[in-house]
Protein backbone atom coordinates (compact mmCIF):
# COMPACT_ATOMS: atom_id res chain seq x y z
CA UNK A 1 0.00 0.00 0.00
CA UNK A 2 1.19 3.71 -1.05
CA UNK A 3 1.02 6.61 1.38
CA UNK A 4 -0.15 9.54 -0.44
CA UNK A 5 1.29 12.35 1.32
CA UNK A 6 -1.78 15.19 2.29
CA UNK A 7 -2.22 17.95 -0.44
CA UNK A 8 -0.58 21.17 0.00
CA UNK A 9 -3.17 23.17 1.30
CA UNK A 10 -2.59 25.90 -0.79
CA UNK A 11 -1.44 26.90 -4.39
CA UNK A 12 2.33 28.22 -4.48
CA UNK A 13 3.90 28.91 -7.52
CA UNK A 14 7.45 27.49 -7.46
CA UNK A 15 10.10 29.19 -9.69
CA UNK A 16 12.15 26.50 -11.53
CA UNK A 17 15.17 27.01 -14.04
CA UNK A 18 15.09 23.60 -16.53
CA UNK A 19 18.69 22.63 -17.29
CA UNK A 20 18.76 19.89 -20.40
CA UNK A 21 22.30 18.47 -20.65
CA UNK A 22 22.55 16.84 -24.43
CA UNK A 23 25.16 17.14 -27.23
CA UNK A 24 22.79 16.68 -29.85
CA UNK A 25 19.38 18.74 -28.77
CA UNK A 26 17.80 22.17 -29.70
CA UNK A 27 15.00 24.08 -28.46
CA UNK A 28 13.14 22.23 -31.00
CA UNK A 29 14.02 18.86 -30.70
CA UNK A 30 14.41 18.68 -26.79
CA UNK A 31 11.18 16.97 -25.90
CA UNK A 32 11.88 16.02 -22.76
CA UNK A 33 12.44 19.66 -21.44
CA UNK A 34 9.43 21.06 -23.40
CA UNK A 35 7.66 17.89 -21.48
CA UNK A 36 9.13 19.15 -18.17
CA UNK A 37 8.15 23.32 -18.79
CA UNK A 38 4.60 21.73 -20.27
CA UNK A 39 4.27 19.67 -16.14
CA UNK A 40 5.55 22.92 -14.50
CA UNK A 41 2.83 25.38 -16.10
CA UNK A 42 0.08 22.28 -15.84
CA UNK A 43 0.74 22.55 -11.93
CA UNK A 44 0.61 26.67 -11.12
CA UNK A 45 4.69 26.72 -11.23
CA UNK A 46 6.87 29.07 -13.30
CA UNK A 47 9.67 28.55 -15.63
CA UNK A 48 11.91 31.51 -15.58
CA UNK A 49 15.23 29.98 -16.93
CA UNK A 50 15.40 27.32 -19.85
CA UNK A 51 19.13 26.01 -21.01
CA UNK A 52 20.34 23.92 -23.09
CA UNK A 53 24.39 23.02 -22.13
CA UNK A 54 26.60 20.13 -23.79
CA UNK A 55 27.79 16.94 -21.68
CA UNK A 56 30.98 19.22 -20.32
CA UNK A 57 31.20 19.00 -16.45
CA UNK A 58 33.17 22.46 -16.09
CA UNK A 59 29.94 24.03 -17.93
CA UNK A 60 26.96 22.05 -15.96
CA UNK A 61 28.89 23.59 -12.89
CA UNK A 62 29.11 27.01 -13.69
CA UNK A 63 25.98 26.77 -14.87
CA UNK A 64 24.40 25.60 -11.37
CA UNK A 65 26.81 28.12 -9.70
CA UNK A 66 25.21 30.98 -11.92
CA UNK A 67 21.44 29.70 -11.10
CA UNK A 68 22.67 29.10 -7.51
CA UNK A 69 23.39 33.32 -7.80
CA UNK A 70 19.60 34.41 -8.28
CA UNK A 71 17.40 34.64 -5.85
CA UNK A 72 14.04 34.34 -7.43
CA UNK A 73 14.87 30.61 -8.35
CA UNK A 74 13.45 27.76 -6.24
CA UNK A 75 14.40 24.71 -8.04
CA UNK A 76 16.57 23.40 -10.92
CA UNK A 77 15.36 20.02 -12.89
CA UNK A 78 18.34 19.13 -14.93
CA UNK A 79 17.42 16.44 -17.43
CA UNK A 80 20.24 14.11 -19.20
CA UNK A 81 23.57 12.69 -18.84
CA UNK A 82 23.14 10.69 -15.72
CA UNK A 83 23.76 7.33 -17.62
CA UNK A 84 27.43 5.61 -17.38
CA UNK A 85 28.45 6.32 -20.78
CA UNK A 86 31.76 8.33 -21.00
CA UNK A 87 29.97 11.54 -21.91
CA UNK A 88 27.03 10.77 -18.82
CA UNK A 89 28.85 13.72 -16.27
CA UNK A 90 25.72 15.56 -14.97
CA UNK A 91 25.89 13.18 -11.65
CA UNK A 92 29.40 13.74 -11.39
CA UNK A 93 29.18 17.63 -11.83
CA UNK A 94 26.25 17.95 -10.07
CA UNK A 95 27.21 16.07 -7.03
CA UNK A 96 30.42 17.92 -6.32
CA UNK A 97 28.55 20.84 -5.82
CA UNK A 98 25.32 19.64 -3.35
CA UNK A 99 25.31 21.10 0.18
CA UNK A 100 22.57 18.37 1.29
CA UNK A 101 21.43 14.89 -0.96
CA UNK A 102 17.66 13.31 -0.63
CA UNK A 103 19.01 10.28 -0.87
CA UNK A 104 15.27 8.74 -1.17
CA UNK A 105 15.21 10.87 -4.22
CA UNK A 106 17.54 8.63 -6.48
CA UNK A 107 16.05 5.32 -4.69
CA UNK A 108 12.68 5.91 -5.38
CA UNK A 109 13.25 6.93 -8.85
CA UNK A 110 14.94 3.62 -9.28
CA UNK A 111 12.67 1.74 -7.53
CA UNK A 112 10.12 3.34 -9.82
CA UNK A 113 11.57 2.95 -12.73
CA UNK A 114 12.81 -0.94 -12.07
CA UNK A 115 8.61 -1.21 -12.55
CA UNK A 116 9.06 0.51 -15.82
CA UNK A 117 12.15 -0.82 -17.33
CA UNK A 118 13.25 -3.60 -15.16
CA UNK A 119 17.18 -3.59 -13.92
CA UNK A 120 18.22 -1.44 -16.51
CA UNK A 121 17.31 1.24 -13.66
CA UNK A 122 20.81 0.29 -11.85
CA UNK A 123 22.55 2.15 -14.43
CA UNK A 124 20.46 5.88 -13.53
CA UNK A 125 22.32 7.91 -11.38
CA UNK A 126 19.56 10.19 -10.69
CA UNK A 127 20.09 12.40 -7.83
CA UNK A 128 17.97 15.68 -5.96
CA UNK A 129 19.67 17.71 -3.12
CA UNK A 130 20.40 21.39 -2.29
CA UNK A 131 22.50 24.18 -3.23
CA UNK A 132 22.20 27.95 -2.50
CA UNK A 133 19.07 26.84 -1.10
CA UNK A 134 17.68 25.84 -3.90
CA UNK A 135 16.43 22.07 -4.70
CA UNK A 136 18.35 20.65 -7.62
CA UNK A 137 16.90 17.68 -9.37
CA UNK A 138 18.59 15.66 -11.97
CA UNK A 139 17.14 13.28 -13.97
CA UNK A 140 17.82 10.85 -17.23
CA UNK A 141 16.82 12.93 -20.43
CA UNK A 142 13.94 10.42 -21.79
CA UNK A 143 10.82 11.45 -22.25
CA UNK A 144 9.61 8.60 -20.31
CA UNK A 145 11.75 9.29 -17.42
CA UNK A 146 11.19 12.68 -17.06
CA UNK A 147 7.38 11.81 -16.69
CA UNK A 148 8.34 9.25 -14.45
CA UNK A 149 10.14 11.74 -12.17
CA UNK A 150 7.68 15.05 -12.45
CA UNK A 151 4.51 12.99 -11.88
CA UNK A 152 5.52 10.63 -9.43
CA UNK A 153 7.85 12.60 -7.38
CA UNK A 154 8.70 15.99 -7.93
CA UNK A 155 5.43 17.77 -8.39
CA UNK A 156 4.08 16.27 -5.86
CA UNK A 157 6.76 16.93 -3.00
CA UNK A 158 8.02 20.54 -5.14
CA UNK A 159 6.01 23.01 -2.79
CA UNK A 160 6.47 20.81 0.70
CA UNK A 161 10.24 20.76 -0.34
CA UNK A 162 10.66 24.63 -1.22
CA UNK A 163 8.68 25.32 2.12
CA UNK A 164 10.69 23.27 3.98
CA UNK A 165 14.29 24.86 2.79
CA UNK A 166 12.66 28.44 3.47
CA UNK A 167 11.23 27.50 7.31
CA UNK A 168 13.64 28.26 10.15
CA UNK A 169 14.64 25.42 12.14
CA UNK A 170 12.66 23.56 14.59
Amino acid sequence: MTNIPHPDSQTVTVNCAIVTISDTRTPETDRSGQLIQELLLQNAHAVADYTILPDEPALIQAHLIALGQRPELEAVIFNGGTGIAPRDTTYDAIALLLEKTLPGFGEIFRALSYQEIGSRAIASRAIAGLYQSKLIFSIPGSTGAVKLALIQLILPELIHLTQQVKSPGH
